[in-house]
């Protein structure tokens, strides 16, 4: 290869409209016999049961790109045979062969095009080239192709298909994964997006490199993705391998990939993708009228949210926690439904656009009584159990309820990447007003099967990592951070002591101490002890008007202290855990106004006022540099200590 091909054209062999003229099809996974041409208009899923044809790289280029703004880029011409390789046949005469039934020069097809609008640099494996094999000159094109995107800050996909490095260049071959590796480095350290889009199949030091390394991972449905393939670990280890190893389910269960998406809905996934990761607008954050409705992106397209995938945690909780957790499941099994949900309570409606004023903390040496309590009695706010008790409500809205109604759209990344998806942890990409954020939140659920599933919202070891992950994207694509806290706690299990649960919440806390971009923590439920603060390290802390945030739960402490189950109210009151109570003490900045009765009896109300809240307090916070939003989050923690409690006059500056 020479040379770019003419502007808007995709190089194809001479012989591909052959397959074009045969009209028609049998489909490899089922009987069925399909016209070709229906076949084409399904982008090559079969209609009668859902599997996705093999795509080569000049269709899967037509199929996700902006029609006729595709441009390749210029390649080495190199004949490369450098170790002399030869089996059966020269491998010359392999590549040769290869060339002439492909038209590609290389296992791969690399440009620039605009999806959706939106510019980007791809690079896309053709698994027909000797089985997408990775050689010197695959390597060097998507490495151009990388360094195309740096130069001119542009994001990159790379669309794998390929059974590994290529064997006839020996360890040369090897090389082209860290040479890839490095390239997508630089990337990252510029901002810069990078996705994989793992296709049927993915295997060897393709998977094991820049298939897996980017800061998202897409696998189309009915892909495989492993570092040996099956027949290799049969025939090496002898094991006996699971139904379903290594496909998309395996890949998703186990934290592999962030999400599996069908072929018929990838571009708008990937334009959703590339709208996140675009240049913020102009225009700041600004609160929108009373009564404006979301209009969520590609909303029919991306569907809800997906679901939980794995079931809760196993092992057995003793003790207060387990008491309550069974009294949580006892009370969603007999609330009547809101909104058609199971779990939710009735009546008390607030009417559209209603808004009870959040309440913020007055600046320091001017708190008066009249500050915190806002337009609700003292007495409103003095049942600490009560409070509790409306915070662990089955019918309370969760993350996922929030992000359906107060975001304008959410895409949900999944996986720590290293053999893990917490169900308890919801973490993704998601649109707020004129901005894209990310999210990351505990996630309850609100009838008994969800609860299980989502461990109650405790979460793993796992659960932390992703969190990490994702927010560390943010910060890399200069997107705020946006929590949701609501958890009785980090998951104490043995697996999760085994798996290092102490270590991953403090990482979790360190990572965000120095998390160059806006973090806006906002405890929507319970905030139980460490694993709440492990989201919750932000610029601003905002609590919902019957939140609670504590170090204990009231029924743990009443054990220890007290001994007694009768003491727990007395307990709740004496831990000053309610929203007030940490206004009062400095740890939340605002308190936010719930719709009349809590949140659970009007969810669509309370997600308005969460929404405001949310954009009034990210606006400021945006154009604050790096440096000092890390330094005054920072200053925000060290004033917590003895010395700004018992000796303010030696207090550091603020």
């Amino acid at each position: 290869m020479t040379g770019g091909t003419p502007a808007g054209t995709i190089p194809r062999r001479s012989g591909y409209a052959d397959l074009d003229q045969q009209p028609w099809i049998r489909c490899r996974s089922c009987p069925a016999l399909l016209y070709r041409k229906r076949l084409r208009r399904n982008l090559d899923v079969c209609p009668e049961c859902g599997d996705h044809r093999r795509l080569d790289a000049p269709e899967r280029i037509a199929q996700l790109v902006d029609r006729d703004t595709f441009r390749q880029l210029p390649g080495p011409a190199t004949q490369v045979d450098p170790i002399g390789f030869v089996d059966s046949v020269p491998y010359p005469q392999r590549l040769a062969a290869a060339r002439a039934e492909t038209g590609l020069a290389e296992a791969v097809l690399c440009g620039s095009a605009t999806l959706g609008g939106h510019p980007l640099a791809l690079a896309v494996m053709d698994f027909r080239f000797l089985g997408g094999s990775l050689g010197s000159v695959t390597g060097e094109l998507i490495t151009r192709a990388a360094e195309h995107a740096l130069s001119n800050r542009l994001p990159l996909l790379l669309v794998t298909a390929s059974g590994g490095a290529r064997m006839q260049e020996g360890v040369l071959a090897l090389m082209q994964m860290a040479t890839i590796s490095q390239a997508i480095a630089a990337l990252r350290e510029a901002g810069l997006l990078t996705v994989s889009l793992v296709t049927d199949p993915t295997y060897g030091g393709v998977a094991a490199s820049f298939a897996t390394c980017t800061d998202i991972v897409l696998a189309e449905t009915g892909s495989r993705l492993g570092f040996a393939g099956p027949r290799v670990i049969k025939e090496t280890i002898r094991q006996t391998l699971p139904p379903d190893f290594q496909t998309t389910d395996f890949l998703l269960r186990h934290g592999q990939v962030d999400m599996v998406v069908e072929r018929r809905v990838l571009r708008a996934r990937l334009r959703w993708l590339l709208a996140a990761a675009a240049p913020a607008p102009v225009k700041p954050l600004v609160r929108p009228p009373a009564g404006t409705p979301s209009t969520p992106d590609d909303a029919a397209l991306l569907g809800p949210p997906d679901g939980p995938r794995n079931g809760p945690l196993n092992g057995s909780l003793d003790g207060p926690l387990n008491g309550r957790l069974n009294g949580q499941l006892r009370a969603a099994e007999a609330s009547p439904p809101v909104n058609g949900e199971p779990g939710g309570g009735g009546g008390g409606v607030a009417g559209p656009g209603a808004r009870a004023p959040s309440i913020r903390r007055p600046e320091p040496g001017k708190v008066t009584p009249a500050a915190w309590t806002g337009d609700t009695g003292p007495d409103d706010w003095t049942d600490a159990w009560r409070i509790v008790r409306s915070a662990r409500h089955a019918g309370r809205p969760t993350t996922l309820d929030y992000l359906a109604t107060a975001f304008d759209g959410f895409v949900e990344l999944h996986g720590d990447r290293l053999g893990v998806d917490c169900a308890a942890i919801v973490a993704g990409l998601a649109r707020l007003g004129d901005r894209y954020v990310a999210v990351v939140g505990h996630q309850k659920g609100h009838h008994p099967r969800e609860l299980r599933a989502r461990n109650f919202g405790m979460a793993s070891p796992a659960g932390y990592r992703k969190a990490m992950r994702v927010m560390r994207l943010a910060a890399g694509l200069g997107l705020p951070v946006v929590t949701l806290i609501d958890t009785p706690g980090a998951y104490p299990g043995v697996e999760a002591e085994q798996q290092g649960q102490a270590a991953a919440i403090a990482e979790s806390i360190l990572a965000m101490t120095g998390l160059p971009t806006p973090i806006v923590a906002v405890i929507i439920g319970e905030g139980g002890s460490g694993g709440a603060l492990a989201l919750a390290v932000a610029d601003r802390v905002l609590m919902l008007r019957n939140a609670v945030y504590s170090v204990i739960s009231p029924e743990g402490c009443a054990a220890i202290l007290w001994q007694d189950r009768a003491a727990v109210p007395r307990a709740a009151d004496a831990l000053r855990l309610t929203a007030p109570d940490l206004l009062r003490l400095g740890v939340a900045d605002e308190i936010v106004a719930e719709p009349a009765e809590g949140a659970h009896r009007d969810p669509a109300g309370a997600a308005r006022l969460l929404r405001r809240a949310l954009l009034e307090n990210l606006a400021p916070l945006l154009d604050l540099p790096a440096g000092e939003l890390v330094g005054r989050r920072r200053r925000r923690f060290r004033r917590y200590g003895a010395a700004a409690s018992v000796l303010p006059s030696e207090a550091g500056p603020e």
